[in-house]
């Protein structure tokens, strides 16, 4: 299974959700590939945002070696699903898509944790320091719920 989880500059949302399944798909030794990317160009490049660096590393999960980079169209062929952190991300990457089954493969993350409610991961970029960590444990619920909800773990 290839999973690619997006924001808007790849940077503290996606990085963060691709950082805890990447470590969990590790520890359980599940056969997961994990990418993240920003369907804007802001920081590609750059290391994900300090505070999310920071943080992470206390909840245990290293995201230091990623870099951000942006959603292309070859991203479809590349990834089975195609998780947006919210509706705007979503709408830019359907926006991309070739055919039905590129649509198909785009998905929103907090559906994992509250299935058909299109909720939205909060972007903490311009937040507070608790606001990453609220970020940080969502994320966190919704990669575990994504496990379980793939018959990856058990319930």
């Amino acid at each position: 299974m290839r999973v690619l989880m997006v924001c808007l500059g790849n940077i503290c949302r996606s990085p963060m959700a691709d950082g805890w399944l990447r470590q969990k798909a590790k520890s359980l030794d599940l056969s997961i590939v994990v990418d993240s990317a920003g369907t804007a160009n802001y920081h590609t490049g750059e290391k994900p945002d300090h505070r999310m660096r920071k943080l992470s590393l206390e909840y245990g999960v290293s995201i230091d070696e990623l870099r951000a980079r942006q959603f292309t169209i070859a991203d479809f062929d590349n990834y089975d699903i195609i998780f947006a952190m919210d509706k705007s991300n979503a709408k830019n990457i359907l926006h991309l898509a070739r055919n039905d089954q590129d649509k198909q493969k785009v998905r929103l993350f907090l559906n994992e944790l509250y299935p058909n409610q299109d909720l939205e991961v909060p972007d903490p970029y311009y937040g507070t320091e608790q606001n990453f960590k609220e970020v940080i444990e969502l994320l966190e619920r919704a990669t575990d719920a994504f496990l379980k909800n793939n018959q990856l773990i058990e319930k």
